[in-house]
């Protein structure tokens, strides 16, 4: 009966430090860290933190450990709330944010 729960327990154990990688992301390739609250994009839609580049194409996110891909898609969990481009005002002059004050 002892074994029994040690055995229950070890696998337990086991079992919950386990990380899923989804099949299209392929062997070695883990899920890239979520960004930051407003991303602010240059001229090219690329943005890079901690190891990783994060592309942004038609209101979707995909990362990569090279520039050149392979390229996952990120989840959405792990999206921007806003994503922003620099140099590019909202008519008022400057980068403003929803509410208008000056966020520079």
């Amino acid at each position: 009966m002892f074994r029994m729960l040690i055995a229950a327990l070890l696998t337990a154990l086991l079992l919950s430090a386990c990380i899923v990688v989804p099949a299209d992301q392929g062997p070695g390739m883990a899920v890239a860290p979520a960004l930051p609250v407003i991303v602010e994009l240059g001229p090219e839609p690329y943005y890079y933190q901690r190891g990783y580049y994060y592309y942004y194409d038609n209101n979707r996110w995909r990362y990569s450990n090279s520039r050149s891909g392979p390229w996952a898609d990120l989840p959405r969990s792990h999206y921007p709330k806003e994503t922003r481009y620099k140099g590019h005002g909202d008519g008022r002059g400057g980068d403003q944010g929803h509410d208008g004050r000056d966020r520079r």
